[in-house]
C-alpha cells in the first residue's frame, strides 16, 4: 500500500469548522454548485481519523447584523425574506440584487449563507484569540459576492467578513486566491486600503468574471496593494509553482502581514467541470504547504470546485497536509465510496491538456507584478487604536431585534443604579423604597402610596423593570445578580433622577410647650392631591388670635382629613390603630393644658398645616 508523504516541519494547532446541515442544501437540478461536496469532504476526514488530530467545531450561524458589517442592510434583508414561494412578489428586488440563474433562490438560502459566513467568522476569531495556528472552513471561500449583490454562485462574502475580524488585531492581512476564477469580490472590498493585500492567480480573458488584469492594482491608499497574475488555459504544476512561490515570497518579505487567508478553490484542478487548468492534487496542495511554511496565523477556506469527487479528494489531502499527517493513497471505506470509482485512490492526476502559458508570457507577467510591488512601502504601519467590539461576545444577540439599534447613551439610560433596584422580583413594579417608618413601627400607608406614585412616574420615563434587565449589544457583566453595562460611567449614576422624599412627605407636627416635658408625635399623611379637603380662603401674611375651641376645631378637621385618606387607601389595621393612638394623645395633651394658648403654624413648603403648641398667643401664618 503506497503512502503519500506530507512534509511538515512542526505540528500546528488546527481548528476545523463543519456544520452537518451544510450538505442538505441544493442550488437546484443541473446547477454545478453542489453543497453536498462538503459532506463528502467531512466523511473522508472522519474516516482518515484526522478528526482526532485537530479540534472539530460546529460554527455559530452568522446573524444579519454580522453580515451587514460588509453587505448592505437592504441586500441582507432581501436574502432573509426571499423564498421560492414569494420570489415572484420580489421580482424587482431580484433583478436589483443580481439573483437569478447563476445565483438562484432555493429553500433555506439564508441559512446556507449563515453557515458559510459563520464558519469563517468563527475561524478568524479562533486565530485572533490565539487558540489556533490554522483554522479551516471548507464551507467558506465564496469570493465573488459583492457588497450589494450576489455573483458567481456566491451570496454572502464570508472571506471579507473573516478578514474584517482579523483586522481588529492585525495591522496587515494577506489574502491569496488560487481559485481559477478571479477573487473580484474580495479585491473590490479592499481596493482602496493598504491594510489588506489581495493576490490572485486566475484565468483571464473570455472567462468569468472578466476582471483581474495585471494592471488592476488598486486606487487611492490601496494603490499597488492588489496583485493580479492573469493566466491562460492549461496551466500545469511546474509553471504554476514557478510563478506562485516567488510572488508570494516577495510579498511576505516586503509586506509583512500579520495573518494570511488562503482561498483553495478546487476548480483549478485538472478535469473540473468549469475549469480549464491542468493542476494535479499535489500541485494544488503544494501552494498550501508553501504558505503554511511562513508560520503565520492561517485561515484556509474552500471556494469553487465542480467535480465533487476531486474536490473531496483535494481538500481531504490538504487537511492532512495542514496537520502534518501522512495519508494512505487507498481511500478508506466511507459513505460515498462509489463516487471515487473505479480507482478509489486519493489522487487527482494531471492530463495531457496543452499549456497555453508560454515561458515568455509568464516571465513578462512576473516582471510586471514585481514592478507593481516595488511601489509599495515596506510594512506600512497603522495608527494605534482601541480594538473594536467583538461581536462574538453577544451571547443573546439572537434574542434582540436586529432592526432596532440603540446608541450607547440610550443603553446607559436603561440601566438603573443598584440602590434603586428592588430586593426581590416578587415585589412587582416597586422600586427600592426607603423606610420612613412611623415611630419605628413599620412602613406607613403614605409611603406605600408614594411608592406607587413614584412607580407610575418611572414607567412614564421608560424605566420599567424589563428595561433594567435588558442586555445591551456592547457587552454586559454580572454584579450582585444583576446585569450591568461594562461601559457605564460614574456620570450615568450621578445623573440618574432620584426623587427626594421630603417634598412629597407632608406632615402634621404637634409639639407641646417648651416649658413642659411632653412627648412629640409625628403623623405622616398622603399627598395633598390624594386628600379631599375643603378649599380654604386665602390667608394674608398677618397674625390672627384664636380661642381654644377654634384650635380644637382645626385639630379635629385635620384628624378627619387623615381618617379620610386612610379609608381611601385601605391601609392596614396597624397604621389605623397607630394614627388613632396619636390623635388621642393630641386630645389628651390639649385637655391637660387647660385652655393654654397654642400657636398654629402652616409651612408654605407643605400641602397641609403643622400645629405647634406655644405658650404665647395663638397665631396663624400662610
Amino acid at each position: 500500500m503506497a503512502t503519500l508523504a506530507v512534509h511538515s516541519k512542526s505540528k500546528k494547532r488546527v481548528s476545523y469548522f463543519y456544520d452537518e446541515d451544510v450538505g442538505n442544501f441544493t442550488y437546484g437540478q443541473g446547477h454545478p454548485m453542489k453543497p453536498h461536496r462538503m459532506r463528502m469532504v467531512h466523511d473522508l476526514v472522519v474516516n482518515y481519523n484526522l478528526f482526532k488530530k485537530m479540534e472539530v467545531l460546529s460554527p455559530k450561524r452568522a446573524t444579519p447584523r454580522q453580515m451587514t458589517r460588509f453587505h448592505t442592510d437592504e441586500y441582507i434583508d432581501f436574502l432573509y425574506r426571499v423564498t421560492p414561494q414569494n420570489v415572484e412578489e420580489l421580482s424587482m428586488q431580484q433583478t436589483r440584487f443580481n439573483v437569478g440563474e447563476d445565483c438562484p433562490i432555493f429553500e433555506g438560502l439564508f441559512e446556507f449563507c449563515s453557515i458559510s459566513a459563520g464558519g469563517s467568522i468563527d475561524a478568524a476569531n479562533k486565530l485572533t484569540g490565539g487558540e489556533s495556528d490554522i483554522a479551516i472552513n471548507w464551507s467558506g471561500g465564496l469570493h465573488h459576492a459583492k457588497r450589494f449583490e450576489a455573483s458567481g454562485f456566491c451570496y454572502v462574502n464570508d472571506i471579507v467578513l473573516a478578514i474584517l475580524e482579523l483586522l481588529r488585531y492585525h495591522q496587515r492581512v494577506l489574502y491569496i486566491d488560487i481559485d481559477i476564477h478571479h477573487g473580484d469580490g474580495v479585491e473590490e472590498a479592499f481596493y482602496t486600503t493598504d491594510r489588506v493585500l489581495t493576490c490572485s492567480f486566475h484565468k483571464f480573458g473570455q472567462f468569468f468574471p472578466g476582471t483581474g488584469d495585471v494592471s488592476d492594482v488598486g486606487i487611492g491608499t490601496g494603490k499597488h496593494y492588489a496583485v493580479n497574475f492573469p493566466l491562460k488555459d492549461g496551466m500545469d504544476d511546474w509553471n504554476y509553482q514557478n510563478v506562485f512561490r516567488p510572488v508570494v515570497e516577495h510579498i511576505m518579505g516586503w509586506y509583512r502581514p500579520g495573518a494570511v487567508v488562503l482561498q483553495c478553490g478546487a476548480d483549478s484542478l485538472a478535469g473540473d467541470r468549469l475549469g480549464c487548468f491542468n493542476l494535479s492534487m499535489k500541485g494544488h496542495a503544494a501552494c498550501v504547504e508553501f504558505v503554511k511554511g511562513f508560520n503565520l496565523p492561517m485561515l484556509v477556506v474552500g471556494g469553487g470546485g465542480y467535480t465533487i469527487r476531486n474536490v473531496a479528494r483535494a481538500w481531504t489531502y490538504e487537511t492532512g497536509l495542514l496537520l502534518g499527517e501522512n495519508l494512505s493513497e487507498d481511500l478508506p471505506y466511507n459513505n460515498f465510496l462509489e463516487y471515487y470509482g473505479p480507482e478509489y485512490k486519493l489522487d487527482v492526476p494531471a492530463n495531457n491538456m496543452e499549456n497555453m502559458n508560454t515561458p515568455a508570457y509568464l516571465a513578462d507577467m512576473k516582471a510586471k507584478v514585481f514592478e507593481n510591488l516595488r511601489n509599495i512601502p515596506f510594512a506600512p504601519s497603522v495608527q494605534m487604536q482601541q480594538v473594536p467590539y467583538d461581536y462574538e461576545s453577544e451571547e443573546d444577540e439572537d434574542n434582540e431585534n436586529p432592526d432596532i439599534r440603540m446608541s450607547q447613551r440610550q443603553r446607559n439610560a436603561l440601566v438603573a443604579p443598584e440602590n434603586e433596584l428592588s430586593d426581590s422580583e416578587d415585589e412587582g413594579n416597586r422600586r427600592n423604597e426607603r423606610n420612613y417608618n412611623t415611630n419605628g413601627k413599620g412602613e406607613s400607608s403614605t409611603r406605600k402610596s408614594r411608592a406607587s406614585h413614584k412607580n407610575s412616574s418611572n414607567e412614564h420615563e421608560g424605566r420599567s423593570t424589563s428595561s433594567r434587565t435588558h442586555k445591551s449589544g456592547s457587552g454586559v457583566r454580572e454584579k450582585d445578580g444583576r446585569k450591568m453595562l461594562k461601559t457605564r460611567s460614574i456620570d450615568d449614576v450621578l445623573n440618574t433622577t432620584i426623587r427626594k422624599p421630603s417634598a412629597e412627605r407632608p406632615s402634621i407636627m404637634v409639639t407641646s410647650s417648651p416649658s413642659t416635658n411632653t412627648s412629640t408625635s409625628k403623623h405622616t399623611i398622603p399627598l395633598a392631591s390624594e386628600v379631599i379637603t375643603k378649599q380654604e380662603p386665602e390667608i394674608l401674611d398677618s397674625t390672627v388670635s384664636l380661642t381654644q375651641p377654634q384650635i380644637e376645631d382645626a385639630t379635629n378637621k385635620t384628624s378627619d382629613s387623615i381618617n379620610n385618606a386612610d379609608n381611601n387607601e385601605n391601609d392596614d389595621n396597624e397604621n389605623d390603630n397607630e394614627i388613632k393612638d396619636n390623635k388621642e394623645e393630641i386630645k389628651d395633651d390639649n385637655n391637660d393644658k387647660n385652655n393654654e394658648p397654642v400657636a398654629m403654624e402652616i409651612d408654605t413648603n407643605e400641602t397641609l398645616p403643622e400645629v405647634k403648641q406655644e405658650p404665647e398667643d395663638v397665631v396663624m401664618q400662610q
